[in-house]
């Protein structure tokens, strides 16, 4: 029976990750009435202590973390996860979610630009086109909507945030590996939020959740956050950031499937094509480059007696 490469592998991981984080919108409706920050808190806490116990159980466990990799931690959790969280919802009361969904969209392009530089590398051109057209897809999908100068700068610092996620693992990950990755920075992260939370709830930061709200904060915290945390960071060193940020393009079609399961929504005309223009995307950038062929040696002319 073959064996799956290291890019399939890669490529299967990365695709599943940004898959259940696409199911987010057919889960969040569930938490619309539920504290935003303080719910993220306890998502990552759980997610955090599951992580490590999957760790602990695997045989990697906590380490003796350098200072270095403490500060690229502590970055990531508080920009790809505490400050993502931050700008998006509060880029949603100035744009129109389908607007912030779309300049977020647009991490492919980011990471096809600075992944390879933070990797020491040359980008790779065809990569970059299939980022376009990757993101073309998504945007298709999301539609175009409107708002205002602040809630587009909002959505751009997302977008940001939402690189830094993938940026600042790559650093680290080679000695920590994808589990205490994910653990760490879900660790992070909680504290963080717990601030954010009581500057904007104040007491109501968290409540007892009813039973719909506890089976949407239970998913997240296992799939959303356990699950595809690991996919991601575990497919990062075998794509390189350029190639794994293609299968962002798999959120909307995570989005579009949870939607139709939950009973929330019905795909469109324009989802489906989307959904072409990623695949089509996707096609292009993890087709093999070509070898060149060494140049054969001109015959020499024979010498004259």
């Amino acid at each position: 029976m073959p064996t799956l490469t290291d890019v399939q592998r890669g490529a299967l991981g990365a695709a599943t990750a940004m898959f259940c984080v696409g199911t987010l919108t057919g889960v969040s409706p569930a938490l619309h009435d539920y504290p935003v920050y303080g719910g993220q808190a306890v998502r990552y806490l759980v997610g955090a202590l599951l992580l490590l116990a999957v760790a602990q159980v695997l045989g990697k466990g906590p380490i003796r973390l350098t200072r270095r990799e403490v500060l690229f931690l502590a970055a990531l959790a508080l920009t790809g996860l505490t400050a993502f969280n931050v700008l998006v919802v509060e880029s949603t009361r100035f744009a129109d979610p389908a607007t912030v969904g779309t300049v977020v969209a647009a991490v492919p392009i980011v990471l096809a630009l600075l992944g390879p530089v933070v990797e020491r590398r040359r980008p790779a051109p065809r990569v970059l086109a299939a980022s376009v057209v990757v993101v073309a897809g998504v945007a298709v999908t999301s539609g175009f909507g409107g708002g205002s100068p602040l809630g587009l700068l909002l959505a751009f610092g997302a977008l940001a945030c939402e690189a830094g996620f993938s940026l600042l693992a790559l650093p680290v990950l080679g000695r920590l590996g994808a589990i205490r990755v994910s653990a760490y920075s879900a660790a992070l992260a909680v504290p963080q939020l717990v601030v954010v939370g009581l500057v904007v709830d104040g007491p109501d930061l968290v409540r007892v959740p009813t039973a719909a709200e506890a089976l949407a904060l239970g998913y997240l915290a296992v799939v959303v956050t356990v699950f595809a945390f690991l996919c991601w960071y575990s497919s990062l060193p075998r794509l390189g950031a350029d190639r794994a940020g293609l299968f962002s393009g798999f959120l909307p079609v995570g989005a579009v499937v949870s939607t139709v399961v939950l009973g929330t929504g019905q795909p469109h005309l324009a989802d489906l094509v989307g959904a072409a223009l990623v695949l089509v995307g996707l096609a292009i950038g993890l087709r093999p480059a070509r070898r060149r062929e060494p140049p054969v040696p001109a015959l020499s002319s024979p010498r004259r007696r």
